[in-house]
């Protein structure tokens, strides 16, 4: 398996390009290139991407493909759908794909009537003939359909009212708790998803260990109609299961600790049953299993997805899976890598990050609805790919992830947009619209496109002094006065940035794009030569905080360094 190595002839190749264009501007390029806009754009599964807007030449391209064939790119993809252990710091496949590379896909009874997307849904199987794909010597595909089935029955109950309160009354309300990706992609979907929300279902996330959102949620609630998913593969997260007893709790004190009723009103995504049952869940019945050939931020197509199936039914559940599946398609069997979308995206993201030194990436989606999906990226890339040492442990001498961070492109212009303008460092972006939206109105929805195609022609094209003085002496300004106030009107352009244009923000092509940024980040892993599905960086601040939990409870402070037992000594007095 090759590395990725700074004497690679692809990377001397782009070193020397870098070079070459640094001598010329976005505009230069557009000037030299009037089909710039049409070479620089593709197509999958209806979303548009223009990449023109990005410091390339055709031989940049070239270049970026060929270090992606040098890394045997294609050959890691094929291995990660096949279910080889890719992540070999645990020996473990990586198949969250599978989840969505299900049998009966296509079958109509799941899907809702004149879906957008059903020219879509007829897809080829991924899975080949033989509907196997093999870990440890078992075909997992059984398993999963098994506990999406499951899914369907135990949602189908709820949404009839068959599955009910322990007093009979269908439940109003939802919570899911967890932590990581058993949060941020619920929260994603379903906040994304929400003119799709099946009944008049309330649903509330509590991820954080800070007592004061699970009781403010709890203090909003009917233990009559409230629903509890305990989202946690292990069932020993500390921030989850220490929420999970708290609203357990809370139900047994307004239920005159009706223990019975935790079976109708506690429901768990997990593995663990031992634990499930202790709690008092019924894990036979309640209890969906995941594996750990899913990592966590990869895991919302799983169990974990079943807050988003009871709050936006089933058929939207499978249209989301569809979506996500037409993208893997698009990501397997493109072995023109230059249109291949999720590869190309991950190559500009390289090109900057090793060639331009950039360190930081924003993800700003002009759309309400789409205003977590920043979050999510960022735990997506970040935990997958913030890593300082290859496959083999060896130290890396080149920069990996950048920073992901962003929110509403909307409110952006607003706030941080005045230093990505103006501010002395460049910051590439990923700009995202859709093209309609029938839950909001064609005027609001044109200010929207409007300003966000703006923005990017503003990152590009800039203003020159020149051209600010000018404008300010034909509204009546002086020439002294025109020239002071126009070096603090200098935009200088050539930011660069991506558009990414969904037809609309529906289950299929929310799966779209969610799956389009996974395979962007474990190509991105391939290319730097590391694990991108590990995450070993958040386990040393968990072991340190068990043992200071114990010196705040105890008022015994153990060894530290002085700073620390200084604050623990603070903590330590208020507690007690």
């Amino acid at each position: 398996m090759k590395a990725f190595m700074l004497d690679k002839p692809s990377y001397q190749e782009l070193l020397k390009n870098y070079q070459h264009l640094s001598q010329f501007t976005l505009l230069d390029l557009f000037t030299q290139d009037n089909n710039r806009a049409l070479k620089y754009s593709l197509k999958v599964n209806g979303i548009h991407l223009d990449f023109s807007k990005n410091n390339i030449t055709d031989k940049t391209v070239e270049y970026l493909v060929n270090l992606a064939h040098e890394s045997s790119l294609i050959e890691h993809i094929q291995n990660m759908f096949n279910g080889c252990k890719i992540n070999n710091t645990e020996s473990r496949a990586v198949l969250h794909t599978a989840l969505r590379a299900i049998d009966n896909l296509e079958d109509r009874t799941y899907l809702p009537e004149n879906s957008v997307s059903d020219a879509n849904l007829v897809a080829r199987d991924l899975l080949g003939d033989e509907k196997k794909i093999i870990v440890d010597g078992k075909n997992v595909i059984p398993d999963i359909e098994h506990v999406l089935h499951k899914m369907h029955k135990f949602s189908s109950k709820v949404h009839t009212g068959e599955h009910a309160g322990y007093t009979g009354k269908m439940f109003t309300d939802l919570v899911n708790i967890g932590i990581g990706g058993s949060d941020l992609g619920p929260v994603l979907v379903c906040q994304a998803l929400k003119p799709y929300r099946k009944g008049k279902l309330n649903i509330h996330f509590v991820s954080s260990v800070d007592g004061y959102q699970i009781l403010d949620i709890l203090s909003k609630l009917n233990p009559e109609t409230t629903l509890f998913i305990v989202a946690s593969k292990t069932f020993t997260t500390e921030e989850t299961i220490t929420n999970a007893y708290t609203a357990r709790k809370w139900f047994l004190d307004n239920t005159y600790n009706n223990m019975e009723a935790i079976k109708l009103h506690f429901v768990a995504a997990s593995t663990n049953t031992k634990s499930v049952t202790e709690f008092g869940i019924n894990a036979a019945d309640n209890m969906f299993q995941f594996w750990d050939f899913v990592g966590g931020r990869y895991s919302l197509w799983s169990a974990i997805g079943l807050s988003i199936i009871l709050y936006i039914g089933f058929n939207n559940f499978k249209e989301l899976l569809a979506g996500a599946r037409a993208m893997d398609e698009h990501f397997l069997n493109t072995h023109e890598l230059q249109n291949n979308m999720p590869v190309m995206l991950a190559l500009l993201g390289v090109w900057y990050v090793n060639f331009y030194n950039y360190s930081t990436h924003v993800i700003s989606p002009y759309n309400t609805r789409l205003t977590r999906f920043p979050a999510y990226i960022q735990q997506l890339e970040m935990e997958s790919n913030g890593k300082s040492v290859d496959k083999s442990g060896n130290p890396i001498s080149y920069k990996t992830c950048p920073v992901i961070w962003g929110d509403s492109g909307i409110n952006g212009q607003h706030a941080y947009y005045q230093l990505l303008h103006q501010g002395t460092s460049i910051y590439p972006m990923d700009i995202i619209l859709a093209l309609s939206d029938k839950y909001s109105n064609k005027l609001h929805n044109q200010i929207l496109q409007a300003n966000a195609i703006a923005q990017a022609e503003a990152f590009m094209v800039g203003k020159t002094h020149a051209q600010a003085k000018a404008e300010l002496i034909a509204n009546g300004m002086d020439d002294a006065q025109a020239d002071f106030l126009a070096k603090h009107k200098v935009f200088v352009g050539n930011r660069p940035s991506n558009m990414l244009i969904l037809p609309e923000i529906s289950p299929y092509y929310l799966g779209n794009l969610i799956a389009l940024y996974e395979h962007k980040t474990f190509v991105q892993g391939v290319i730097w030569n590391i694990n991108s599905f590990d995450q070993w960086g958040v386990e040393l601040g968990k072991q340190l905080a068990r043992t200071i939990l114990a010196d705040i409870i105890s008022g015994k402070v153990s060894q530290h360094d002085g700073s620390t037992m200084q604050i623990i000594n603070l903590c330590s007095c208020v507690q007690n």
